[in-house]
C-alpha cells in the first residue's frame, strides 16, 4: 500500500542528514526541496515542525544569540526516523506525469537505502512510463465538436498534435535517461565489487597459522 508522501516525511529526511534550525529548513524547500514540493510556505514548515515535535518525531535544542532572537535547532528522533524510512521503503507508484514530485525525493532520499533499492526504484519508473506509452501513444485523439459550435478545430488539432509530438519526445527521452542511470549503477555496484575480490582472494591464500 502506498505511503502518501507529505512535509514531514521531506523534513524528516533532512534532520536525519544533518540537524538544522527552521530557517535553515525553509531554505532547503525552497531550492533542492522546490522540486520535491514547490510553494513551502515558512508558516507550513513551523506547522510541520510542530506536528513532528508533538508526536515525538523530532526534538530541538535552543541555541543562544546574543544580540539576536535564539534559535531552535531540529533533530530527528528514533520514532521520526522509524516514519521517515517507513515512508521511503514503502511501495513507488508513479504518477500519470513522469519524474513527479516524488520520485525525486525518493532519488534525493536514496542514500539512506542504498543502491539495489535504487535500481529497483528506476526499474519501477521505467515499465510504469513503457506501459503508459503502450496505453496511450497511439490512442484515438479526435476530436469532437458540435457544427455550430464557436470553435477552431483545426487551431487546436494543431496546437494538440504539437503537444502529443513533444510529449511523445519528452517520455522518450524520461525513459532513455532513467535507463541510462540505471545501467550506470549496475556497472558502478559490478566494478565495486570487482575492486574487492582480489583482495579478499589474497586474504584466502594466506597459509593457516600465519596469523
Amino acid at each position: 500500500m502506498r505511503s502518501p508522501m507529505k512535509l514531514e516525511h521531506l523534513l524528516l529526511g533532512v534532520l536525519l542528514m544533518k540537524p538544522r534550525t527552521g530557517y535553515d529548513l525553509k531554505r532547503f524547500m525552497d531550492l533542492q526541496g522546490v522540486f520535491m514540493r514547490p510553494r513551502t510556505q515558512m508558516s507550513q514548515v513551523y506547522r510541520s515542525l510542530t506536528t513532528m515535535a508533538e508526536n515525538g518525531w523530532a526534538t530541538f535544542t535552543v541555541s543562544e544569540r546574543p544580540g539576536a532572537q535564539d534559535a531552535k535547532i531540529y533533530s530527528a528522533t528514533d520514532l521520526g526516523r522509524q516514519v521517515f524510512m517507513g515512508w521511503l521503503n514503502s511501495p513507488y507508484v508513479p504518477a500519470v506525469y513522469p519524474f513527479d514530485s516524488e520520485i525525486r525525493a525518493r532519488l534525493y532520499f536514496i542514500g539512506f537505502l542504498g543502491e539495489d533499492a535504487l535500481i529497483d526504484l528506476l526499474t519501477t519508473e521505467i515499465e510504469a512510463r513503457e506501459r503508459q506509452i503502450a496505453k496511450y501513444r497511439f490512442r484515438d485523439r479526435t476530436i469532437e465538436v458540435g457544427e455550430d459550435a464557436p470553435f477552431d478545430l483545426e487551431l487546436t488539432e494543431f496546437v494538440e498534435e504539437f503537444e502529443h509530438q513533444s510529449g511523445s519526445a519528452s517520455m522518450d527521452l524520461h525513459v532513455a535517461q532513467a535507463r541510462e542511470l540505471r545501467d550506470l549503477i549496475i556497472r558502478r555496484r559490478a566494478e565495486s565489487r570487482e575492486a574487492s575480490t582480489p583482495l579478499q582472494t589474497q586474504a584466502d591464500a594466506l597459509p593457516a597459522g600465519n596469523a
